[in-house]
């Protein structure tokens, strides 16, 4: 279950008791506090706090105080601007904290964006629960043969329920010895610490994740990118709804320039130039590695 009774009970809580301010708020992000939208089988986002706004990001800017302009549609240019030619300290004044239930090897490639605050649920102290991520039959995919990381055909039939046993029988067995060595009966038990160690990487772990707007972005534009883990991408496609609604202009520009853009060389960009000249261009041609050339190709081709 993705939420527990005193989780939801919380929720309740402080969604029931709204408390007056003072500062900016973002109405969009308002109507997202506190609510935990599913993930995966078992997971789950939900913001816990934010700060600034859109405006936010302009008053930054402008170095000044106030809403800095009168005209809406001047800001969004503004953050267009800033989107455009990269600029990040505007970006940063803006944070939001999220909690986040998901699964062990999905966190241990999260937490390589180092750029955030993190403090995870501690299995030193607590018992982790019984909760581990099993694929969709449609998630379940070969290694591809042409991408080191990557996923390749989907398996089917008697392969792909055999690996679903696989996956759902080893967790089981795993938790029902860290069970057995956390509570022997008679015994002290060995010591949760160590108890841990024995558990597979798709059970569930909950953390407070903390970002400012400029690096959560640089998250999303890796991580919400069709090319990217399914497993954290479903994440970041939930996280990408929560900030649309949060700064709708900062996501606008975002998704023109950043996830909707490229970057070129400057190969890449001579390259398109001669094709607009008529000229033929080949990948020898060009100067570009092979593989370089093909996802050259790919952008343009689309």
């Amino acid at each position: 279950m993705p939420l527990n009774s005193d989780q939801k009970a919380e929720i309740e809580a402080q969604r029931a008791t709204p408390q007056s301010t003072l500062r900016a708020v973002s109405e969009g992000m308002e109507a997202h506090l506190y609510t935990a939208y599913p993930v995966l089988d078992h997971g789950f986002v939900r913001v816990i706090d934010y700060m600034g706004d859109d405006a936010a990001i302009c008053q930054a800017a402008r170095v000044s105080y106030g809403k800095g302009t009168k005209s809406v549609q001047n800001d969004e240019g503004l953050i267009r601007y800033l989107m455009r030619h990269w600029h990040s300290t505007p970006f940063e004044m803006c944070e939001v904290k999220l909690h986040v239930k998901l699964p062990v090897f999905v966190a241990r490639q999260w937490i390589r964006h180092r750029t955030a605050n993190v403090n995870e649920y501690s299995a030193r102290y607590s018992i982790l629960d019984r909760e581990f991520y099993i694929p969709a039959p449609e998630d379940l995919a070969a290694q591809s043969v042409i991408n080191n990381q990557g996923r390749g055909e989907a398996l089917s039939g008697e392969e792909a329920e055999r690996v679903l046993r696989y996956l759902r029988d080893d967790a089981m067995r795993a938790y029902d010895h860290y069970e057995e060595m956390i509570s022997d009966e008679g015994q002290q038990g060995l010591a949760r610490e160590l108890a841990r160690m024995n558990l597979p990487a798709n059970i569930y772990t909950q953390w407070y994740w903390k970002v400012d707007l400029h690096n959560l972005l640089h998250f999303l534009r890796l991580r919400a990118d069709a090319h990217a883990q399914y497993e954290i991408r479903v994440y970041a496609d939930a996280i990408c709804k929560v900030v649309a609604d949060w700064v709708p202009a900062a996501y606008a520009a975002f998704e023109d320039y950043r996830m909707g853009g490229a970057t070129l060389s400057s190969k890449a960009l001579d390259t398109v130039r001669k094709m607009l000249k008529g000229e033929e261009v080949t990948q020898e041609s060009s100067g570009m590695s092979k593989g370089e050339w093909r996802e050259f190709m790919g952008l343009i081709e689309e």
